[in-house]
């Protein structure tokens, strides 16, 4: 089957940073499903894990967590799917990825593939969908179904991958978004799939949002990085959460945030895969959950580009833009 590849931790600009490769196709057994991969998307945490080291493998290396495809064929404990069910999903870390032909993947991390999109479409969302919905509604303990409504949530970062689809998410639940961004275009971008109020990350937080009437908001998600810790810290309320997908070196004063009675979550989607935690399944349901709703129009995708093919070329331009901090939304690779 064709790849994308990676034997060297490299440098983007590099050529060798990926290539394209010939692999066996593998065959699913127990709780694996073998997906024809049709589309993918890059992520961030594609280019964390290629990210520049001292480290070689001695076979070449698939990543990639994003993936829309059908199915080709189920191993024996299957109970899910079926041979020609078309499925999205963003797969195990610890597993070779979804930039390749052919991918085994656990049925129970799967979801059916939205009906009404495309499969480009939907390789959009798997990742960033399962990251903002278990960031709001495992970690935060926001009501999914609007018991929470009126609540206020700040989503710093909110023009990226997850931001776009956690926008849409908050507004389902009823709460009022605060969605941050610093350039015309995802100012637009965020305004575009809902949000409340838009302030600048670039700028004063604290002034801005005090400036809309909200002295404090009630969730606080961080979906960039973690220099907007002390202002985080300065806007939520007394008893509130803050979430955070970003690991750190930064200092992160905890005073305040111990006298507020404040709780800090942080969220790893690919967490339950990769310790088979016994609610693994919950990502297949949540994911469900997610195509329900486009389905019935209430959300959108987040794909703002598409490349085509998948091949180490087209890999090597998404990795560029998303490391140049430019990218709204989602990036998606279709075809090989």
């Amino acid at each position: 089957m064709k790849a994308v590849a990676l034997t060297h931790y490299l440098p983007i600009e590099d050529s060798n940073s990926f290539f394209d490769v010939e692999l066996a196709k593998p065959t699913p057994s127990g709780h694996d499903i073998l997906v024809a991969v049709k589309a993918v998307a890059v992520n961030p945490v594609d280019t964390k894990v290629r990210a520049p080291k001292d480290k070689v493998e001695e076979s070449p290396r698939v990543i990639g967590y994003d993936a829309s495809g059908v199915i080709e064929a189920v191993g024996a404990d299957v109970t899910l799917f079926k041979v020609g069910d078309e499925v999205y999903y963003a797969g195990d870390i610890t597993r070779p990825g979804t930039n390749a032909e052919y991918q085994l993947v656990d049925e129970r991390i799967v979801g059916h593939k939205p009906s009404t999109l495309s499969h480009a479409q939907a390789a959009a969302l798997p990742l960033t969908s399962i990251t903002a919905y278990e960031a709001f509604f495992d970690r935060l303990g926001i009501n999914r179904d609007g018991a929470d409504k009126g609540q206020s949530i700040l989503i710093i970062g909110a023009g990226g991958g997850v931001g776009s689809i956690g926008i849409q998410l908050a507004k389902l639940a009823g709460l009022t978004v605060i969605a941050t961004a610093s350039r015309p275009e995802t100012n637009a971008w965020v305004k575009e799939l809902g949000a409340d109020h838009v302030v600048n990350h670039r700028e004063n937080m604290v002034d801005q949002v005090l400036a809309l009437g909200i002295h404090h908001v009630d969730h606080i998600a961080i979906f960039n990085d973690m220099r907007h810790w002390e202002t985080a810290v300065e806007l939520i309320r007394p008893q509130g959460g803050i979430v955070t997908i970003d690991d750190t070196d930064l200092p992160m004063p905890m005073n305040d945030m111990k006298i507020k009675s404040a709780s800090l979550h942080w969220e790893f989607m690919f967490a339950r895969s990769m310790h088979n935690t016994p609610d693994m399944i919950e990502q297949h349901k949540l994911l469900t959950h997610i195509g329900k709703e486009i389905d019935a129009g209430r959300i959108r995708t987040t794909v703002s580009e598409i490349l085509s093919p998948i091949n180490a070329d087209n890999i090597r331009k998404a990795h560029a833009l998303i490391e140049a901090g430019t990218v709204k939304g989602k990036i998606v690779l279709e075809g090989f």
